[in-house]
């Protein structure tokens, strides 16, 4: 039987939840360290100006160097980053619309800089989703938020992002249980009503209050003291300090140097 989107996506919340078994070139690398270079990485790519698009492109070096050090495929990283393109898409429309400045003109067309600010924000968009994406598969949600804890961030807010992880596939798999029981009662049909789609919401929304009850109180059975520790304390070795010293400076040097400026330079 084909799996539906939610088993889908239940099997990829647990698979993402711990760090994979699998070695790969920086399977071994403190989750401290990825954690700070994604974060220089989003800073400084997300800082640079939107006219600056050539700017911007030269940040996809980092998932594109760093996908396939971890065995991860990038063309299958930038296929999953795809997913946010409406999203991005509806951000970012309006642009030029709005800002009808030209920017340059190329072939004998005008180009207005709104434009130009909204492919900025789809290529931003995207390379911000893989470099999260990466560092989820590679590190694994729960190592992500130990080592968040690690670096001083509030334990309530580490443990509200491991309860909103963790709970996340509670409320996928009571919609898979009410879509499984609307199909045994559909009589084969695949489509339904919109006015439907209102209740089963509203009973999902009632069959997950009444759950997260039960949860909490089992969890206060158990002495719970409102913080959480479920990753992996990993180590900080050569390698690690290997790994920041070569990615945050190139960083930086993409953030402030015109690269493209400087090799047009260098060619004529």
């Amino acid at each position: 039987m084909k799996a539906s989107r939610l088993e889908k996506a239940i099997t990829i919340l647990n698979a993402r939840q711990a760090r994979p078994e699998a070695a790969s070139h920086i399977s071994g690398i403190d989750t401290r360290a990825l954690l700070t270079v994604t974060a220089v990485y989003l800073v400084a790519m997300l800082s640079v100006p939107l006219q600056r698009t050539d700017t911007i492109i030269w940040f996809a070096v980092y998932p594109i160097i760093s996908a396939p050090l971890a065995h991860i495929p990038y063309e299958r990283l930038l296929r999953d980053s795809l997913y946010v393109v409406p999203l991005l898409f509806f951000i970012g429309i309006f642009n030029p619309v709005f800002d009808h400045s030209p920017a340059f003109t190329a072939f004998g067309v005008t180009v207005s800089a709104g434009w130009v600010s909204f492919i900025s924000i789809l290529i931003r968009g995207l390379l911000a989703v893989q470099a999260l994406l990466l560092l989820i598969r590679v590190a694994g949600f729960n190592d992500i938020c130990e080592a968040l804890r690690r670096l001083g961030c509030p334990s309530v807010i580490v443990t509200q992002l491991l309860m909103v992880y963790r709970y996340l596939e509670v409320l996928l798999q009571e919609a898979l249980t009410m879509q499984r029981a609307r199909q045994a009662r559909s009589y084969g049909r695949s489509a339904f009503k919109a006015s439907m789609w209102g209740p089963f919401v509203g009973q999902l929304l009632l069959r997950s209050i009444e759950r997260s009850r039960r949860i909490n109180m089992a969890m206060k059975a158990r002495g719970f003291n409102g913080s959480l520790s479920v990753g992996i304390r990993s180590r900080w070795d050569t390698s690690t300090t290997v790994y920041c010293l070569i990615w945050i400076p190139l960083l930086i040097a993409l953030r402030f140097i015109d690269i493209t400026s400087l090799l047009l330079s260098l060619i004529q």
